[in-house]
């Protein structure tokens, strides 16, 4: 379902995550693609719960394994809620850490968040987003980027029909209006004929 390689490097990541005792949660092309998506290109994007203290033991852990953008800077970006790129050498597979912003949606994409399979070791699992969440944050990522990424748009249409009559189409629905995204939302239902 996921390319071998890219699961095991962000298992490589969200396995030090789960160490330092970080809440995480895979978003991104990853999620797209457990919910019904098929991506070929794709990096890892994960929103975390990391605290400035975190910066030094993730660097630590990750060692020569990963580009970072060392201590400093990932202190900085975790103490200004931003994000920054963990680059797997060996792959140049790209993780992109994104720090929750404290937001509502933020705390409820944690809470809402799946627990999927991950690799070939019993027990071995990574957290996912929920399909309506990842349906919700792509329609963010398109009205941010001026509603011009197909790639966003397409994922949401996917993630819809995929998942079909089993999606919360009430929980989509109150959370759109926060978001600001309820015109796209009726948008891609009606497109999907999910609506």
């Amino acid at each position: 379902m996921i390319d071998t390689e890219a699961l095991a490097v962000t298992r490589q990541v969200t396995g030090i995550l789960d160490t330092l005792g970080v809440s995480y949660v895979i978003g991104g092309s990853l999620a797209s693609i457990v919910h019904g998506v098929v991506r070929t290109t794709m990096d890892a994007d994960i929103i975390a719960e990391l605290q400035p203290p975190h910066a030094a033991a993730l660097v630590d852990a990750l060692g020569e394994r990963f580009y970072t953008p060392g201590e400093a800077l990932m202190r900085q970006a975790i103490e200004q809620r931003g994000s920054f790129n963990l680059i797997h050498l060996a792959s140049m597979f790209k993780v992109d850490i994104f720090l929750a912003q404290g937001r509502a949606f933020d705390r409820q994409q944690l809470q809402r968040r799946i627990s999927e399979p991950a690799g070939s070791a019993a027990g071995e699992r990574v957290w996912i987003l929920s399909a309506e969440d990842v349906i919700l944050a792509k329609l963010e990522w398109f009205r941010r980027g001026d509603e011009s990424s197909e790639r966003q748009w397409r994922d949401v249409l996917g993630v819809m029909k995929a998942q079909g009559s089993g999606l919360d189409t009430a929980y989509l629905t109150e959370w759109a209006r926060p978001l600001g995204v309820s015109d796209l939302l009726e948008r891609a239902l009606a497109e999907a004929g999910a609506g």
